[in-house]
């Protein structure tokens, strides 16, 4: 199998796996609903009002993790017992559930299922998720490193842990699978395992999640065949990505169908952050600053700011919120031109992307409420500092040579311009930066060193580094 030699980052705990989705305390004991807690407080699945739950492998997983999350961080004594708790629940019902085959711990799916949106993931129960399999390692090894749990179950977590990874080192020559290596030679993790050897849906999301138990498992075990296993992951990861991109769009839920995933994108540039830290790789982290750029997530909001003299103004066909629907397409149904006789600002619901165009506001007070403006600095755009990324470790940005003039800004929190450099270099200069956002309609990055730290610089006047990290 194909690696790069990606090499894994130890990392402060709160930007480990899954720190990022904690539960919150009124879903803690969740009794009603598709997804809820039976008597023992174990996560089951409710299809269609049923009264008897199914087990649900991924989502036990994930709702053991996030509650993980939020005991590590409840302040209250009695919450974080309950959170515990709930966590211990899932694995334990998981290693009484698991099934053993071909020297590993196996977690099947009791029930059937058929996604209509993606042929050949038509399941018969029981099956088997890679998904599944890595969250679970997740799960038992960060349960193994909780000093409130006794000892002798932190052992028997750790063996769970054991069994389970050796299911992430059996291949596609036998059932179950859940790991191939494809005909160019990358490994993946198949969060739907197809019928036959190498067959699956490559779903990218699953294929990610399923890592994070491998950078937990070999963190914490010192494993060097999960340090393998992860560093050829991660190669694979690397390698598709331009097939995981959608430029200046929602990037795609897996590769065997190509379907566009608005409800998914947004996880992609959490996971490719989470890559980015836990390899301590450039290019994972340029991965991130794309999808970023190709769609950012709508849930910003504040004031839009307008330069005196004519913009244009538009009506798209959304949902009532704004949000892009697959049955408008963000058609545009209307526009106007007005001008301001002065530089004015409004209030604005939402900046994202409008389908085939550029990152729009839409205005939410006034006479215009309802109306789109494209973002454009230092015509209109959204005031601010949003969408930060954190770089760890920092990257080095580079100024051109020529003694071309770049200003540089210091700014608070909700767009205030405190202070401009300008800056000029004969020869090309380095900076170091741990962070980019978008500032004031700008991608732009914070420089940490030298004469210009604290200060942000666009991110279109400079280049940084994005070859990986690796060797």
């Amino acid at each position: 199998m194909n690696r790069a030699g990606y090499r894994l980052v130890d990392l402060p705990d709160a930007m480990r796996p899954w720190r990022d989705r904690p539960v919150k305390w009124e879903n803690a004991s969740l009794t009603t609903g598709t997804y809820h807690l039976d008597a023992n407080g174990v996560y089951l699945y409710y299809p269609d009002g049923a009264t008897s739950g199914y087990d649900h492998p991924v989502g036990q997983c994930q709702f053991g993790l996030g509650c993980l999350a939020s005991y590590r961080t409840e302040p209250d004594p009695a919450r974080r017992e309950t959170f515990l708790t709930r966590a211990r629940a899932q694995a334990d019902r998981l290693i009484g559930q698991h099934v053993e085959a071909r020297g590993a711990w196996w977690f099947p799916y009791p029930f059937s299922y058929a996604n209509p949106s993606h042929p050949g993931v038509d399941y018969q129960a029981p099956w088997y998720s890679g998904m599944a399999q890595g969250e679970a390692l997740s799960l038992f090894v960060q349960l193994a490193q909780v000093d409130a749990i006794p000892a002798a179950d932190r052992d028997r977590y750790l063996a769970a842990a054991d069994a389970t990874f050796a299911s992430l080192q059996a291949l596609d020559d036998g059932t179950p699978w859940a790991v191939n290596i494809d005909s160019a030679g990358y490994l993946w993790i198949q969060e739907y395992p197809g019928p036959t050897p190498g067959s699956g849906d490559y779903t990218y999301n699953g294929f990610v999640f399923a890592m994070f138990g491998l950078y937990d498992y070999a963190t914490l075990t010192g494993s060097q065949p999960a340090a393998d296993l992860y560093d050829a992951c991660a190669t694979t990861i690397a390698r598709y990505y331009p097939l995981l991109r959608n430029t200046r769009w929602h990037s795609f839920y897996c590769q065997a169908h190509r379907v566009p995933a608005p409800t998914y994108h947004q996880h992609h540039i959490n996971l490719f952050r989470q890559l980015h830290w836990q390899t301590g790789s450039p290019d994972f982290a340029d991965m991130t600053d794309r999808l970023v750029d190709d769609y950012p997530a709508p849930g910003v909001s504040g004031r839009v700011a307008f330069e005196a003299g004519e913009h244009t103004l538009y009506r798209f066909d959304t949902a009532a919120s704004g949000a892009w629907t697959a049955a408008g397409g963000d058609v545009e149904l209307e526009r106007q031109t007005v001008t301001f006789s002065r530089d004015t600002a409004a209030s604005a619901s939402m900046r994202r992307r409008i389908q085939g165009r550029g990152i729009y506001c839409r205005i939410s007070d006034g006479p215009y409420t309802g109306w789109w403006v494209g973002e454009s600095w230092s015509t209109a755009y959204l005031r601010g500092v949003h969408l930060t990324t954190i770089y760890r470790p920092p990257r080095t940005l580079t100024f051109p040579g020529g003694n071309v003039p770049i200003a540089a800004y210091r700014v608070t929190d909700d767009g205030t311009v405190t202070s401009i450099k300008t800056v000029a270099f004969p020869s090309p200069s380095n900076a170091p930066t741990d962070r980019r956002a978008v500032v004031n309609g700008r991608a732009m990055f914070q420089i940490t060193a030298g004469g210009l730290t604290g200060y942000w610089v666009p991110a279109s006047a400079v280049t940084i580094d994005s070859a990986p990290a690796v060797g």
